[in-house]
């Protein structure tokens, strides 16, 4: 038996509570890793903003796939499927806050932290991560325990609020957003500039060497190879002197100062941006001109932040004006990818013998 992460937002909470509780979906980049999984596997269930474990699923069956809409009324995107059997189920009031002391306390990634410490977070990443065995175990037992317990968590006001939720109507379906509070364009001034933008160019250098090591061509900016090339120091350095696209000179102009791009011959896999101030504005918006310019790019695009940017890269993503795209909104091309995680899948080994979409297992959706 093997335990693996299933991440609820809590609308998708409110959809699964609603239906017959016999399947459980992902989106399509989940594939691979749902191959992973068996039957007798099982999920330990997570609702995101409030940050509370609210059920235990057994896999009975899959992965599958499977487009009938079933979580959402139309264009359901969770589409590869299991088929499970729930042992826990508990309203929300009854479920774990991750910030409860007992569980705080019983979990691997966080008993050694500071209850105010975001650190953990990286953890619970993504969907189908898979848990320690001894964190899967203490959650399972916690949450089956609870069943009988039937303790309440009262939601206070803050988890009230990040239950609001703002939606924006487009032709083929509703989409849920946030409005950000504070949109005032500050920078962080806890730390100099120059300091933050120093690791910025070290993370540029960081994504460059792993896309090379997966056999990759390397864009990056022209204004940005001299310090780029100054941290990376390995060879080979297989920089492109220019993009092999045919594209409008607008388009190419707006993917010519992207931060890093991967490419494999003449067509772009992965786009990153890396944000380092605190507006973490700029990058996203060039996603979003990008997107605007070429509805029909296939391509996986990314926002690589500390962690502690991470809930205003979520915030900024889900903005109603980047809902309204003609591909899509925003939130479902573009991912965040924390400075943690990349280092993590910097140190793999065999990361040369590897397909980008390794980046996925590391990738956290703004759901």
């Amino acid at each position: 038996m093997t335990y693996f992460i299933d991440l609820f937002s809590p609308e998708t909470y409110e959809a699964f509570t609603r239906s017959t509780q016999g399947l459980s979906g992902f989106r399509m980049r989940h594939q691979g890793m749902a191959e992973r999984i068996k039957p007798g596997d099982l999920l330990v269930c997570y609702v995101t903003r409030v940050s509370r474990w609210c059920g235990l699923l057994e896999i009975v069956e899959g992965p599958f796939i499977d487009n009938t809409p079933i979580f959402l009324p139309e264009n359901d995107p969770f589409v590869v499927r299991f088929k499970v059997k729930p042992k826990v189920w508990l309203p929300l009031d009854q479920s774990l806050p991750i910030h409860e002391t007992s569980v705080w306390n019983g979990l691997s990634f966080t008993r050694t932290l500071e209850k105010g410490s975001i650190a953990w977070t990286g953890k619970v990443r993504g969907s189908l991560v898979k848990l320690d065995e001894k964190d899967g175990k203490f959650l399972a037992d916690a949450l089956l325990a609870q069943t009988e317990q039937a303790k309440t968590y009262p939601l206070d006001d803050a988890d009230r609020k990040k239950l609001t939720t703002h939606t924006v109507n487009r032709p083929d379906k509703v989409v849920t957003v946030s409005v950000p509070e504070d949109t005032a364009s500050t920078e962080d001034v806890s730390a100099p500039q120059e300091a933050a933008a120093r690791e910025s160019i070290q993370f540029q250098s960081l994504i460059a060497q792993i896309g090379a090591r997966m056999g990759m061509s390397i864009w990056i900016p022209r204004n940005d190879r001299a310090g780029v090339l100054k941290e990376w120091k390995k060879e080979p350095q297989p920089l492109l002197e220019r993009l092999p696209l045919n594209y409008d000179d607008t388009t190419l102009r707006t993917i010519e100062q992207i931060d890093v791009i991967w490419l494999r011959g003449r067509s772009i896999v992965r786009a990153f941006e890396v944000e380092h101030t605190t507006a973490v504005y700029s990058g996203i918006l060039r996603m979003a001109d990008l997107l605007a310019l070429q509805p029909n790019m296939d391509i996986k695009l990314h926002i690589v932040a500390p962690v502690a940017k991470r809930d205003k890269v979520f915030q900024e993503i889900r903005r109603p004006v980047f809902s309204l795209l003609e591909r899509g909104p925003l939130a479902e091309s573009c991912t965040y990818l924390s400075y943690d995680s990349l280092r993590e899948l910097a140190d793999q080994k065999h990361l040369s013998h590897l397909s980008d979409t390794v980046l996925d297992e590391y990738a956290e959706e703004a759901e």
